[in-house]
């Protein structure tokens, strides 16, 4: 039997009625919080505000009062920062519709002095650094740090933990220490936009400055992609350790107007006539004193570089068992500059273009053994407990570089020891005109296999150099021409300090050396300074040419930016030295076979040494013209060793 339908009394309708009024006020939708500001209005946000749409109007402005800084921040997401053009350094927020949990959070300026380089007198420039966590020698400085952007984590006094950030925006830093101890456990830091300048560490996901500084960071995750958008800068005298982490890099877009140029203060983009291309450096070391040490962590750019000394001074950079990384087509692995000491002790490097560039630089590449990295862990304040220095492997340093091994731009010194092993497609030395010191020590298993046969390449510098005015990089390389210039008062038979060494020891070679330099071309530093080549083989062989050359470019007799890849790629036509003597010894327990014709200045067979031809041939001396045995003794003049 169907029951009949009734409809609700008058009183149940009353009833029903009265209930819903009766509910409480959530269950009513709520109106969204809108702040507005139209096209052409500047707003000044007094205080840390929330909302759930915020509406910026093209050409409007919000703002924060005088002294503050202002971040935005949606669903824990700092976003909207961005540089108005190339020559800004104060981010605004970008007009659009913005929706979801909005934070405009109104914090207290940190401008960071920056001085670029330039003559005394030159005048300070402060950058304005907004940061998510600002620490400093009493702890977090809350006032200072915009906690809307931290998405996840503990963050205390001196130690955080998983801690989460995210930005979208332009110019935002993470982690911004300065002052006292700090351990950064397990943090996520993903930044996707451009920061402003690595140099003055604007824009880096972790930074750390001042003489009474030490950050730890360990088990870091640091995704960065943009210009400049740094993973660890460390400044002004601070020790920085990173530790068990991964940090990664890649280029973004340059800003609309921007031009390349080695002014420091603009300078976002690698100079291309390193023969390089990227503009977002993984990491960078500044400043007096300061230190960076980087320890069982993989470590990464697309382009440019990994590990980075600039505008510095003595700074240490140290890693340990760690992977440096290129991966997109060009980049080096590490730069060092002025007296910049850096060690790599069971490495592994994967690079495009080189493995260092050095400009000055004290380099070692070695093995990571207990009792060396115990050593530097004391010397450079690492800081690694006893369980962790005898939980890290004995490692050998190894290279993998698709294009050189090691480039000098300026002078320096590099030893090799160990297992380390240099394997390049080119050259593994390339000696851009600089007076240098290499030694490299086979006793342990060091080996050098450059695929294109070239063990060392000393030629003139080939950098066009910035143009005035603003130090742009729009200069074009031209091949010299005609012949060269005797230079007075060098003496082409002796081999010192102002010259290129190289000294090999206990190791067993193949490959050539050429002094290709013609030393009579005025750099961008000062007139033209010759360079002899001196090679000292100790207990080791060597198959190959030594000797001086006239060198060419492979592709182009002028190169500009666009065919950057062309710098550094010559071809050697040996003859008679003018300005570039090659001086060559060998101790008594060692052997070179002549490979192909040799021209040198000096040649030194201590007793017992060979010089040998390849199986069924012969090598044929001559000294100024006159042939002369091959025999113990010290040679000095035009020498031309053949192969008969």
């Amino acid at each position: 039997m169907l029951r009949k339908h009734r409809l609700p009394s008058a009183g149940l309708l009353i009833l029903l009625a009265v209930t819903i009024a009766a509910l409480p006020s959530a269950a009513v939708a709520k109106k969204p919080k809108k702040i507005v500001v139209p096209a052409g209005v500047v707003k000044v946000i007094p205080k840390t505000t929330t909302a759930d749409v915020l509406i910026v109007g093209q050409g409007g402005a919000v703002v924060a009062p005088q002294g503050k800084s202002l971040t935005l921040t949606v669903n824990k997401v700092e976003t909207g920062g961005v540089l108005q053009d190339a020559a800004s350094i104060e981010t605004t927020i970008a007009a659009g519709t913005y929706r979801g949990k909005i934070v405009l959070t109104i914090a207290d300026e940190n401008l960071v002095e920056y001085v670029p380089a330039g003559p005394p007198g030159t005048p300070s420039v402060f950058y304005p650094f907004r940061q998510a966590v600002h620490v400093d020698a009493a702890g977090v400085a809350m006032a200072k740090s915009v906690k809307a952007a931290w998405q996840a984590g503990t963050v205390g006094a001196d130690e955080s933990r998983n801690l989460k950030l995210t930005s979208t925006g332009e110019d935002f830093n993470g982690v911004y220490v300065a002052g006292g101890t700090y351990s950064l456990v397990k943090p996520k830091i993903k930044f996707t936009g451009n920061g402003r300048s690595d140099f003055a560490g604007a824009g880096a996901a972790i930074m750390a400055t001042g003489e009474n500084t030490t950050l730890v960071v360990d088990g870091a995750s640091v995704n960065n992609q943009g210009v400049v958008r740094t993973a660890v800068v460390a400044d002004k005298g601070a020790n920085v350790v990173v530790k068990n982490s991964t940090l990664s890099v890649k280029n973004g877009t340059l800003p609309d107007g921007y031009v390349p140029t080695v002014d420091t203060a603009m300078m976002r983009s690698v100079p291309w006539m390193l023969s390089l291309s990227g503009n977002a450096r993984a990491t960078n070391l500044l400043g007096t004193n300061t230190k960076a040490s980087y320890v069982n962590s993989s470590i990464s750019a697309e382009g440019w570089g990994v590990l980075s000394t600039a505008g510095c001074t003595p700074p240490i950079l140290t890693a340990i068992n760690s992977t440096i990384a290129i991966t997109g087509e060009d980049g080096y692995g590490s730069y060092g500059i002025g007296d910049a000491a850096e060690l790599f002790l069971g490495c592994t490097f994967n690079v495009a273009t080189y493995a260092t560039i050095s400009r000055g630089s004290e380099l070692y590449y070695g093995d990571s053994t207990k009792a060396y990295v115990a050593q530097l862990n004391t010397a450079n304040d690492i800081g690694l407990s006893e369980q962790e220095l005898a939980a890290l492997p004995e490692k050998a340093t190894v290279v993998d570089s698709e294009r050189f091994g090691i480039m000098w731009h300026g002078g320096g010194t590099l030893e090799v020891t160990g297992g380390t092993q240099f394997n390049t497609k080119e050259t593994t030395f390339l000696d851009k005109g600089q007076a240098l010191a290499i030694t490299v020590d086979g006793s342990k298993g060091a080996k050098l296999t450059p695929e294109n046969g070239v063990l060392f390449q000393l030629m003139d510098d080939d950098d066009p150099g910035p143009q005035m005015p603003g130090m742009v990089n729009t200069g074009v390389w031209h091949q010299p021409t005609g012949a060269v210039t005797p230079q007075t008062g060098h003496d082409l038979t002796k081999a010192g300090e102002s010259d290129a060494l190289v000294t090999f020891s206990a190791i067993d070679l193949q490959g050539d050396l050429y002094n290709g330099m013609r030393g009579d071309i005025a750099g961008m530093f000062g007139p033209a300074s010759p360079r002899n080549l001196g090679v000292t083989l100790k207990a080791s062989t060597l198959a190959g040419v030594i000797s001086a050359s006239t060198t060419k470019n492979k592709y182009a007799d002028t190169i500009d930016a666009e065919h950057y890849r062309y710098l550094g790629e010559v071809d050697n036509t040996v003859g008679a030295a003018v300005n570039n003597g090659v001086i060559v010894s060998l101790d008594k327990d060692s052997t070179w076979t002549v490979t192909g014709a040799s021209y040198l200045t000096s040649l030194t067979l201590t007793e017992g040494a060979r010089l040998e031809a390849p199986l069924g041939k012969t090598p044929v001396m001559t000294v100024n013209g006159t042939a002369t045995p091959i025999a113990a003794g010290t040679y000095t003049g035009a020498i031309v060793i053949t192969v008969q």
